[in-house]
């Protein structure tokens, strides 16, 4: 039978039609938004994009899905704090090259940061892995992204993802915990990489508070957590000059594994079972109470299997034994040398009286690296599964005759007579060498003033503590009499240290002079002394200024431009008039004779600050008698 000719053609284009129907798109072009009842899905079908409403909610979220699993598992959010009140939501790609998200009054929910493109080459793009990104279609050039959500996580962390710091574009990739399971506005809790010790780890927080900690990666896994010997993923942990992050990847193609931030603040880690069809959590940080951050208070071990769980170290006992009896535990730092053996570490623990404890950094191949601790140990926990690593605390020798079998698997320490002898020794010293040196530092104020000197004097642990040892970190800047590094009391207050170094040109005359006369001015445009440190080396604490020095305002090339007229002349008259006081108002009359732009310090406010007074000079009413006989100062 012959067939018409349009018949045959009528079929192949319904049979075109149908298969464009069913092909998946995975790009978003700028003539193509997406609607309520659109979706864009990955080439493989792994993952979907589109409007969903998570549990029982009514709010519309563009979202991120797993298309390939029926239980409806939302893995990135865009508007999070911007639902769309009904159907009329709409992502397109906007006239500056950005994704853009608008309601039916075309009220921007959401948007894309990247920076200005062509919009007519910009092209969106739902990958395999769940990463969205936007890239210029016209440069054939992988991995080469305007933006990409991976860039911005949500509560969910899929294989490939990464937590902590692109340190060349100043990225922080960091998991934010929804409200709820039905409202996934930004919630309380955080996850991300601290770099603010020696080695960077993964820390858990409650706005800025810690809550959970997962050690420094030892090249094996996260130290401070139970080992995950499983077949389910593969954890990574990257620390260069270029970037510091963990990520994971899974064992292979058909493992489908994703980590959570929930609203309690706890790191969960889920696998999808094929077999029954659901979400099977592996594990969960914190898991037990051991697990939140300085539970137990400084130099305690926590044991979760203790009917009391904290118990104090050896050679320590309870600050608080009302407290403690009631089962409240609340009333270190670390450095490192990747170089050294755990021999070579433990010599230098011992020769350095306030070490407490040493460590290996890396537990492959027989341990490798030294990883020193100074002061009070907060956060130990003993843990019922051998961890690959060993934690040495220093204790004295009377001490060691309690050491019960319990804690000898977990703790190995190793002290000769040799050793402790020095230790006496060298303690004796420094007590000799703190009385010698406190003897020799007196403030010599006009008799009129002895009385009325109010200056704290700080010790040096309380120092070492509030700056982290003298963290590079905390280092705020250095001149000619030493560095100053930013630190933290135990009481919240935030404070500058300048600490003097051997070879400063400032003298013991020098220190004398500067704590003598700013321990007596009192005055807005001045830097407040708060105390000083005469323990072993000379330190003086200052009020900590967060804006810096005029110097990096007007020379910087970040923030020249900044300073807009009206700062500037505020920045002037303070200045004036913190000279003026210091020239006539004060009691005592002072000449600075160091002033410029780099000792003029700016607080939270831009208002200007006069520090640096090493070189000042008090000079009475006769000004005939007041000769300065050699150069000094600026």
């Amino acid at each position: 039978m012959e067939i018409p000719c349009f018949s045959i053609l009528y079929f192949i284009s319904i049979c075109m039609f149908a298969l464009e129907v069913c092909k998946s798109v995975d790009v978003l072009r700028s003539s193509e938004p997406i609607r309520d009842s659109d979706t864009l899905v990955s080439p493989g079908e792994k993952f979907q994009l589109g409007f969903f409403s998570p549990g029982n909610s009514s709010n519309k979220y563009l979202a991120i899905r797993y298309h390939n699993i029926p239980e409806k598992t939302i893995v990135w959010v865009a508007n999070g704090d911007n639902p769309v009140n009904d159907s009329s939501g709409v992502l397109r790609i906007g006239n500056e090259g950005k994704l853009v998200l608008v309601d039916q009054a075309e009220r921007v929910l959401w948007s894309s940061n990247n920076m200005n493109a062509s919009s007519q080459s910009v092209v969106a793009q739902l990958l395999d892995s769940g990463n969205l990104v936007l890239k210029d279609d016209s440069e054939n050039v992988s991995g080469n992204y305007l933006w990409q959500s991976f860039d911005h996580p949500s509560n969910t962390l899929v294989a490939g993802m990464k937590v902590g710091w692109d340190l060349r574009m100043r990225l922080d990739w960091h998991m934010t915990s929804w409200k709820s399971a039905e409202d996934p506005s930004t919630g309380d809790f955080t996850c991300g990489v601290d770099l603010g010790g020696i080695i960077p780890q993964l820390v858990i927080r409650k706005g800025r508070v810690k809550h959970f900690r997962s050690g420094p990666w030892n090249g094996i896994q996260l130290s401070g957590v139970p080992p995950t010997h499983n077949l389910v993923f593969i954890p990574k942990f990257v620390n260069n000059s270029q970037e510091v992050y963990y990520t994971f990847n899974n064992f292979n193609e058909s493992t489908i594994t994703r980590s959570v931030l929930n609203a309690s603040g706890n790191h969960q880690r889920y696998l999808w079972s094929e077999k029954t069809q659901e979400w099977t959590m592996i594990y969960m940080w914190p898991h037990d109470e051991c697990d939140v951050y300085g539970n137990c208070g400084p130099n305690t071990m926590c044991t979760i299997s203790n009917p009391q769980m904290c118990s104090c170290m050896i050679g320590y006992q309870p600050k608080s034994q009302a407290e403690w009896d009631t089962l409240v535990w609340s009333s270190g730092c670390f450095t490192m040398n990747t170089g050294m053996s755990l021999k070579e570490c433990e010599l230098e623990c011992f020769k350095n009286c306030s070490c407490r404890a040493y460590a290996n950094i890396d537990a492959t191949g027989g341990g490798s690296g030294c990883l020193l601790w100074f002061g009070d140990l907060l956060d130990v926990r003993k843990l019922s599964v051998y961890a690959n690593q060993d934690l040495y605390i220093r204790v004295s020798a009377s001490d060691l005759d309690s050491l019960n079998s319990k804690w000898k698997e977990w703790v190995a320490v190793a002290i000769s007579m040799a050793f402790v002898v020095l230790s006496v020794v060298l303690y004796f010293c420094i007590i000799w060498k703190r009385k010698k040196h406190a003897q020799g530092i007196t403030f010599d104020l006009p008799a009129e003033d002895e009385n009325s000197l109010q200056l704290l004097i700080f010790d040096r642990v309380t120092i070492l503590r509030a700056t982290n040892n003298f963290c590079d970190s905390n280092k705020l800047g250095e001149g000619g009499f030493g560095p100053v590094y930013k630190g933290q009391l135990p009481n919240g207050q935030e404070i500058a240290v300048k600490r003097l170094s051997e070879d400063s040109r400032q003298g013991l005359n020098e220190f004398k002079n500067e704590v003598m006369l700013i321990a007596k001015l009192q005055h807005r445009n001045l830097v407040k002394l708060q105390g000083c440190c005469i323990e072993e080396e000379r330190m003086l604490i200052y009020e900590y200024m967060p804006n810096g020095s005029l110097d990096s305002f007007i020379f910087g090339k970040t923030r020249e431009d900044s300073l807009v007229w009206r700062m500037r002349f505020n920045i002037i008259v303070g200045i004036a008039r913190g000279l003026l006081y210091l020239h006539r108002d004060s009691r005592l009359r002072i000449i600075h004779r160091d002033l410029k732009a780099s000792n003029v310090l700016l607080d939270n406010e831009m208002n200007p600050k006069i520090s640096d007074f090493g070189m000042a000079r008090v000079f009475g009413g006769d000004l005939s008698l007041v000769k300065t006989k050699r150069i000094v100062g600026t």
